[in-house]
């Protein structure tokens, strides 16, 4: 399977509606990379265009990849090592081009839609087990600038609860969406 995932941090939204680079988290690191291990990604993309974000990114990686972390939680080792540091969109999906040898279809996920129509999870199932190479790409922040939204491949439907409340935590969503693509997949 061709699966990749990329943790977007530029171009966002903040609560105002103004396009942002926001943070890398610690804990975004480590709860995605293990997901990542979990359901068989072949890389976890982290977008920031930030040097300095980056630097804290590589040596969050370093720790647990080569440092006194791996040698002390190997399974997380395992985990941070598919994590892979991109400037932009742009450099990560020519870097799975590269591996692939095509062109990554993109599905971009969010919360409000996006100002166009979602597709289904049964659709995202079906993109994601044609064998084809994919990224799942994951905004943080307030979710992803509309310009980058009108690019991509395909636009996942976005997550509903049983209540109003639509605003769940990055490593939430993408736990329940790789759950929702993948939970068909692995019974067969």
């Amino acid at each position: 399977m061709s699966f990749y995932i990329g943790l977007l941090h530029y171009p966002v939204y903040n609560r105002k509606g103004e396009i942002i680079v926001s943070a890398i988290t610690n804990l975004d690191l480590h709860d995605l990379a293990r997901l990542a291990k979990t359901y068989g990604v072949r890389k976890f993309y982290v977008i920031n265009p930030l040097t300095d974000q980056q630097d804290l990114a590589k040596s969050i990686c370093l720790h647990w990849v080569s440092g006194h972390g791996a040698a002390y939680n190997k399974d997380r080792r395992e985990a941070m090592s598919l994590i892979s540091i991109a400037s932009t969109l742009e450099e990560s999906l020519k870097e799975i081009q590269e591996i692939e040898g095509e062109v990554p279809t993109l599905i971009a996920t969010d919360a409000g839609k996006g100002g166009r129509q979602g597709v289904t999870y049964t659709l995202a199932r079906e993109i994601v087990a044609s064998n084809r190479a994919v990224m799942i790409l994951f905004g943080t922040a307030w979710g992803i600038a509309k310009e980058l939204i009108r690019k991509v491949d395909y636009l996942l439907e976005p997550i509903f609860g049983v209540s109003y409340y639509n605003h769940l935590s990055v490593r939430t969503a993408a736990a329940i969406t790789l759950d929702r693509l993948f939970y068909k997949i692995a019974e067969q």
